[in-house]
């Protein structure tokens, strides 16, 4: 929740939206723009341009009892960043609107706007908007990304050859999510000392602090890996495969095998007497990528990115959406999605 102290704070509605906006911005190295600007390094003309819109609800996103604020902002940011990678658009531009109950002061809307700075810095974002409005249901934060990518730029046909590839481990972030819960739990029962919580270092900074390897982009453009579709994972592997298969119109079969799940997500899972394979797939907040590339990339792909994992592969839309078991078994992958 917004962090209590004995320092004065100051009221949103004694300063005025106006001040408040202008305060958040000086010093900041961007200023608020009603209007944002195509670069004058990219020719309109040459350029194709995409955004992506992601909104953050208190109680249904975050939780703000052990969501640190400018955590928060910091990761509000890379949910719409993230979508413009996974189509391969280098991002921009953020246009942010957050919503404020009373209970919110100047001190906790500047450390929100300190995790959202930290993120624009970082992925190079070059302008950015800003509008405040009141809210009576909590925190919303709302907060749309623009990117653009070369037109003529050639992107290979998808094919039901294509091999699939993750970014990084899955579920990580679902376990630390259990951790928080439950230690809420004892927090606001105040039954029970606080445990040490060293052991869940991992997992804890998947779910509160993601971060997105950009040099992997970088690396993809330089040596010609050309992904066919991509992937934002943020509601589980489930959900992105779904997504796949009905944009493309093809199956997918997944090896259960293949799928990266740290072993701290093990040891939390065993802890909590969960399957790590159900927190891959359906766990939500992980923030890693999910490619199809050519199979003729395969080598290319091993070489230039050797930690990235092959998961499996596509196929004829009759074969649907299948989890293919160490025994050579098939199960139909579902996604919760809410």
């Amino acid at each position: 929740m917004p962090e209590e102290t004995n320092a004065k704070r100051r009221e949103i509605s004694e300063i005025g939206k106006m001040a408040t906006i202008a305060g958040l911005f000086e010093n900041s190295g961007y200023e608020n723009r009603e209007i944002i600007k195509l670069p004058a390094t990219v020719d309109s003309k040459e350029a194709v341009w995409a955004s992506a819109q992601k909104t953050q609800l208190e109680g249904i996103d975050f939780d703000l009892v052990y969501t640190p604020l400018n955590h928060l902002g910091y990761k509000a940011a890379l949910s719409a960043i993230g979508e413009l990678y996974a189509k391969l658009f280098r991002p921009w531009s953020l246009t942010i609107t957050l919503g404020l109950s009373k209970r919110f002061f100047f001190e906790d809307v500047e450390k929100i706007w300190k995790g959202i700075m930290a993120a624009a810095k970082e992925y190079g974002i070059k302008e950015i908007s800003l509008d405040l409005n009141p809210s009576i249901t909590g925190l919303c934060i709302s907060i749309s990304a623009q990117g653009y990518a070369c037109k003529d730029r050639k992107t290979p046909q998808l094919s039901k050859s294509d091999i699939i590839f993750i970014t990084g481990n899955l579920g990580a972030a679902y376990m630390g999510l259990h951790v928080l819960e439950r230690e809420k739990a004892v927090f606001v029962s105040k039954t029970s000392k606080q445990p040490d919580l060293t052991p869940y270092k991992f997992i804890l900074a998947e779910y509160l602090s993601p971060y997105i390897r950009k040099s992997m982009f970088d690396v993809m453009e330089n040596e010609g890996i050309t992904p066919t579709s991509g992937y934002f994972i943020t509601k589980g592997l489930a959900a992105s495969v779904k997504q796949l298969a009905a944009d493309h119109n093809v199956g997918v079969k997944i090896y259960m095998e293949k799928i990266p799940i740290a072993k701290q997500t093990f040891d939390m899972a065993d802890e909590i007497n969960m399957d790590p394979v159900t927190a891959a797939l359906n766990g939500g907040d992980d923030y890693k990528f999910m490619f199809t590339v050519p199979v003729g990339q395969f080598e290319k792909l091993s070489k230039e990115l050797p930690d990235m994992d092959v998961i499996g592969h596509l196929c004829d839309s009759d074969n649907g959406t299948t989890l293919i078991t160490p025994e050579g078994g098939s199960v139909e992958i579902r996604a919760q999605g809410w």
